[in-house]
């Protein structure tokens, strides 16, 4: 990926901020979604917004004509359909003909889930069924992209499964996902970020998790969440234990892509910018750490689901156009990945 940062908007952390306040005006009229309720294995559900392919992608596939790819979206930590990656997305699918969904986490679609748990950053099997349903469901090529959290969470299925992931996609991406979940821990817990960006998460995730406990009284202690003050301390109280995982250091561990990434047989890319400030550049993997399958772009500058582009006010369409042609590109081919370094 080519990226330039532009002059009026230096550093990660203002590359970071800018998208996630300013950004979501990436066209005149956001998307219009039309949403499905699928009922998961457990008896819980989640919602899936949908972006229908044009009316010429659909007239092609009547008549015989193969139907347009379906890239389906895993949103990050806290986001939805309305977050501007997820926005901006939605216009890459719609000005290429293409179908376009949002697969939402637990409790993220704006109500909150039944069952006693909610989302995690390494859930596969998650993901699978995910998946697997759109498989089922849509008749033309699959392609996936996922976006911090749901970066992650895609990776470790495609490193999980292995050749099996050829059966449900051309090709996978994952755009500032924190592959190493220690490392970004660790990052976002320190300095300017746990001021900034732990206060921000806390603000949604206590009143989600206060909610759960209302729906299941005793499924944690209740004064420690209250009293959490970072991201550490409330995965170590609610996301860790509702998942099955020891503590928080043991989520981290077992949830991290990064150790699975030798065993993705499916084309990948793994798009990191190395001033990500969730994410520290010594964590990215390297080439000798990837298998032949994946594909890595990790350019100077971007920021955390970034990448803003243009003259003031700018806009964040270069990345979803970016990561969007490579994934046709995967969608009419079966060439395997490389894994050299692009800027």
């Amino acid at each position: 990926m080519d990226y330039q940062a532009p002059a009026w908007l230096p550093g990660g952390n203002l590359q970071t901020v800018w998208a996630a306040l300013f950004a979501r005006n990436v066209r005149s009229m956001p998307p219009s979604y039309r949403r499905e309720r699928w009922t998961t294995p457990d008896a819980d559900f989640i919602d899936v917004d949908w972006v229908d392919a044009t009316a010429a992608a659909g007239a092609r596939h009547a008549v015989g004509l193969p139907a347009p790819p379906l890239i389906v979206l895993f949103h990050g930590l806290e986001g939805s359909s309305a977050s501007h990656y997820a926005r901006a997305f939605a216009a890459f699918a719609q000005e290429q003909g293409l179908a376009f969904a949002v697969a939402h986490f637990r409790g993220c679609s704006g109500e909150l889930n039944r069952g006693p748990r909610a989302y995690h950053s390494g859930d596969y099997a998650e993901v699978d069924w995910i998946l697997r349903r759109f498989r089922a469901q849509y008749p033309g090529p699959l392609l996936a992209v996922g976006v911090s959290l749901g970066g992650n969470a895609l990776m470790r299925w495609a490193g999980e499964v292995g050749p099996d992931a050829a059966s449900v996609v051309r090709a996978v991406a994952s755009v500032s996902a924190p592959l190493d979940l220690a490392a970004g821990g660790h990052a976002i817990g320190s300095g300017f970020n746990r001021l900034v960006y732990n206060r921000m998460f806390l603000r949604s995730m206590r009143p989600k998790a206060m909610g759960k406990l209302a729906q299941y009284p005793g499924l944690f202690d209740r004064e420690a969440l209250a009293q959490a003050q970072d991201l550490y301390a409330f995965d170590n109280i609610f996301t860790a234990p509702l998942h099955g995982f020891r503590d928080v250091e043991d989520y981290w561990r077992r949830a991290s892509a990064k150790p699975h990434l030798p065993k993705v047989a499916v084309p990948a890319l793994l798009l990191n910018a190395r001033n990500d400030p969730f994410i520290p550049a010594l964590s990215l993997p390297r080439p000798h750490e990837v298998s032949r399958a994946v594909t890595l772009w990790q350019p100077p500058h971007g920021g955390h689901v970034g990448f803003p582009q243009g003259r003031w006010p700018g806009h964040v369409r270069v990345m979803p156009w970016a990561v969007g042609q490579w994934l046709l590109a995967q969608a009419v081919s079966n060439s395997p990945g490389h894994n050299a370094l692009h800027g």
